[in-house]
C-alpha cells in the first residue's frame, strides 16, 4: 500500500517519534510505500488564512469554504496545502500519530485539517461522509495519553476515549472525509514507565504487520438519515 503517516510533535526523541519511526522502519520492510508529513519539521502553518490562495475570487471578503472552492476549480492553493492534498490522493491508508492534548490533537495537527480538507476537495454539501473525496481509502489514528487507562473508561473522570475523545476524529473529519476509519492503536501514559514503551512498541509492531486487516470502526451512512439529518427510525 501507499502509507502517508501525519505526525504531530515537537521532539523527535519523544515517543510519539519513536512510534512513527518504527511505522517507517517496519511497513517500509513490508515493501510498503511511505511519505510522512513532519509537521513540526515541516513549521507547517497552522493559521487558516488568505494567505492559503494564490489567487482570490474575492479580494475584499475572506470567506474561506468559498475560496477552498475556487483553489479547488483553479488549482490555486499555496504550495503547501497543494502538496499536502497531492500525499492524501497518493495515500491508501493514512496514519496520524499524535499525543492527546486537552482532549484532542496538537493545534498545528488541528490546522492541518482545517486548511488541508478544503471545501470541494474533500466535501461538497452531497459529497460527504461515505460519498466523501477520500473515500477507499482507510485511517488509523496512533495517540498516546497521559492519564491512564481507567481515566478514559466510560465512568473514567476523563470520559470514554472511543465516545467523546476521539469520536470527532474518526467520525467527524476521517470518515466526514470518506476514509474508512480502523480501531486506533493508543498507549497509554507511555511516559511513565521503559518496560510499557518496549511493551507498546512491539505491540504496534505487530499492529503494522496487519494493518489491512484491521477492524473499521463501523458508521451510519448518509442514506441512513432522514431530510433533517436524523437516524431514521429503522437504524436506530
Amino acid at each position: 500500500m501507499n502509507v502517508l503517516i501525519v505526525y504531530a510533535h515537537p521532539e523527535p526523541q519523544s515517543f510519539n517519534g519513536a512510534l512513527k519511526d518504527l511505522a517507517v522502519s517496519e511497513l517500509t520492510k513490508l515493501g510498503h510505500q511511505i511519505k510522512v508529513s513532519d509537521l513540526y519539521a515541516m513549521n507547517f502553518k497552522a493559521v487558516a488564512d488568505g494567505g492559503d490562495f494564490q489567487q482570490r475570487q474575492d479580494e475584499r471578503f475572506l470567506k474561506y469554504a468559498v475560496e477552498q472552492k475556487h483553489a479547488v476549480k483553479t488549482e490555486s492553493f499555496s504550495r503547501d496545502i497543494e502538496e499536502e492534498q497531492e500525499k492524501l490522493v497518493w495515500a491508501d491508508f493514512v496514519i496520524f500519530q499524535f499525543p492527546i492534548w486537552w482532549y484532542s490533537m496538537p493545534a498545528i495537527l488541528k490546522g492541518w485539517f482545517d486548511r488541508v480538507y478544503a471545501s470541494g476537495f474533500i466535501y461538497t454539501r452531497e459529497n460527504r461522509y461515505d460519498s466523501g473525496g477520500l473515500k477507499g481509502r482507510k485511517a488509523m489514528l496512533s495517540v498516546t495519553t497521559g492519564t491512564p487507562k481507567g481515566a478514559y473508561m466510560p465512568n473514567g473522570m476523563d470520559g470514554d476515549i472511543h465516545e467523546k475523545i476521539l469520536y470527532h476524529i474518526n467520525h467527524g473529519m476521517l470518515y466526514f472525509s470518506g476514509m474508512q476509519p480502523v480501531e486506533p492503536f493508543i498507549s497509554w501514559t507511555p511516559s511513565h514507565d521503559e518496560e510499557e514503551r518496549k511493551m507498546y512498541l512491539e505491540a504496534y509492531k505487530q499492529r503494522l504487520h496487519s494493518l489491512s486487516e484491521q477492524p473499521i470502526i463501523s458508521y451510519h451512512p448518509k442514506a441512513h438519515y432522514d431530510e433533517n439529518h436524523q437516524l431514521k427510525k429503522e437504524y436506530q
